[in-house]
């Protein structure tokens, strides 16, 4: 389960940088936190700067 949250939050970062006009992705990260005190849920990021390569 782990691991489709990571690949949904990295398809959903290369979605949003094909949208403004990237052709690749620098400083990929992935940061990842409990949304509640039981640790019922757990919130996946990808982030990364969109960038244009000539």
């Amino acid at each position: 389960m782990c691991e489709q949250a990571r690949q949904e939050a990295y398809n959903l970062m290369i979605d949003h940088a094909l949208k403004v006009g990237a052709n690749a992705v620098v400083g990929l990260r992935y940061d990842a936190s409990d949304l509640s005190s039981q640790g019922s849920a757990t919130e996946v990021l990808c982030y990364g700067t969109a960038v244009v390569v000539e």
